[in-house]
């Protein structure tokens, strides 16, 4: 019998992906909804649901096969080993305040609001798909035609990307898209150049493709052009609010990173993260305007109306796009037809701006608020845009203690040196204020502030 298992994926959670499902199959076996014999998915089938790449699934299947959990049957599947590992024989309990029924409250960055009831352009959303039959075959690998024209409209009045319909691919989200965009276009042994401190999740993408990853230093300005390398095959930045530092690529350092992808024939990767959210100027226009035919730039709806959604967009040349579509043609991974129909109507409803503002406003509010609060403790960077700001700390801190001790007291929050790999700098936390509500966030500082003022 094959089993099925209520998984998981969290990639706001600055875990390996594949770590992340080997954890939850090791859990399964211990409390016993998987037993010796039970077969398990393919991986194939497993990537599919989850909307993963293979590679992280079978990476999870290795990692699980070398520790003895589970094992390869030729010709019948994957199984729960008959002789399940050992556990341990004192298993200690970390004391948080979740293990008594006390909610956890969470200043993760990277994570909107969710009101607790769906508002009127949600509902209407839906209302609009449900009068509409599905398709009668298979639909274009690419995306509904209809949603990749409204796409680019969005993307050119928004982000003054010049594009039509063809330069689109709806994708699952930005991890999504960078994962299919390195399957296609990469092969391993490039090396890719990524921010350092820089999204974990890029990384891990990088390294799932087996790409040689070369480590750039930012500044308050974000990525340091001067640094690249010529040999270097591909850029990923985060040009609009650098995660997690913050800073905004200005103008001049745009045009250097442009002129430097010309030169040298390398792709620039574009994660257009948080440039919804600025509350100083207007955004930026995005870098993929300066040159299309060298910037894949990355969209998503994570931010804005919710990450569960799984629903982004990739713009590209056109030649990019066709070999993407290709390539999902016989892999059949894209987003199905109702969510792409849903983002269709928010889009012709005006929901998706609408959202935008109400986001700004919301977020603006508690940003003064975080700002104020945490300013006495270090300095406040990054806090003109997004939805989190970064807290540098003296240098003798340790954010990894901090981090620990604020969850003992019943706050998640990132400590900045989960997100370096080579490049030095200061420690500090990144503190997201959009997911709680207003008054879990005040809550939430108040009890930060208390770890603080005992350090």
């Amino acid at each position: 019998m094959e089993s099925s298992l209520p998984l998981t994926i969290d990639r706001a959670a600055g875990i390996p992906l594949h770590l992340q499902l080997a954890e939850q199959f090791r859990a399964a076996v211990l409390d016993g909804r998987l037993q010796a014999g039970h077969r398990l998915p393919s991986t194939r089938d497993l990537a599919r649901d989850l909307a993963v790449s293979r590679s992280v699934t079978q990476a999870a299947y290795d990692q699980l096969h070398a520790e003895g959990w589970i094992e390869g049957r030729t010709g019948a599947g994957t199984f729960v080993t008959d002789v399940v590992p050992l556990q341990p024989a004192v298993r200690r309990r970390t004391t948080h305040p979740a293990d008594s029924g006390e909610k956890l409250l969470t200043l993760r960055p990277g994570i909107p609001y969710i009101a607790p009831t769906p508002d009127p352009g949600w509902r209407r959303a839906w209302r609009e798909v449900s009068t509409q039959s599905p398709p009668g075959g298979y639909d274009d690998a690419a995306g509904l035609p209809a949603l990749r024209a409204a796409l680019a409209d969005h993307v050119g009045r928004v982000r003054g990307i010049a594009c039509g319909p063809e330069n689109v691919l709806v994708t699952n989200g930005t991890v999504h898209g960078l994962r299919l965009l390195l399957s296609v276009t990469r092969k391993p042994g490039d090396r890719i150049a990524i921010e350092d401190p820089g999204y974990l999740n890029a990384v891990a993408a990088a390294r799932d493709h087996h790409l040689e990853i070369v480590d750039v230093g930012v500044d308050e300005d974000g990525l340091q052009v001067s640094a690249l390398k010529d040999d270097v095959a591909a850029v990923y930045v985060t040009p609009s609010h650098q995660y997690p530092l913050g800073g905004r690529l200005p103008v001049a350092r745009r045009n250097e990173l442009v002129r430097w992808a010309r030169r040298t024939g390398s792709m620039l990767i574009e994660d257009d993260y948080d440039s919804e959210f600025r509350y100083d100027v207007a955004p930026l226009p995005a870098l993929a305007q300066l040159d299309l035919e060298r910037v894949v730039h990355l969209g998503t709806l994570s931010k804005t109306i919710s990450p569960a959604l799984r629903l982004g967009w990739l713009v590209a040349a056109e030649p990019v796009v066709d070999r993407l579509a290709a390539y999902r043609a016989n892999s059949g991974d894209w987003p199905g037809w109702p969510m792409q129909a849903a983002m269709l109507a928010m889009l012709h409803d005006g929901y998706l701006d609408h959202a935008v503002r109400r986001g700004r406003r919301l977020y603006a509010d508690r940003r003064t608020h975080t700002v104020a609060v945490l300013s006495p403790y270090g300095q406040v960077i990054g806090q003109d845009a997004g939805l989190h700001i970064t807290l540098l700390l003296p240098d003798d801190a340790d954010d990894l203690r901090i981090a620990a001790e604020a969850r003992a007291a019943g706050v998640v929050i990132a400590p900045l040196s989960e997100y370096r790999r080579t490049v030095p700098g200061p420690p500090g936390l990144v503190i997201g204020y959009a997911t709680p509500s207003t008054s879990d966030l005040h809550r939430a500082l108040t009890i930060l502030t208390e770890v603080l003022t005992r350090r």
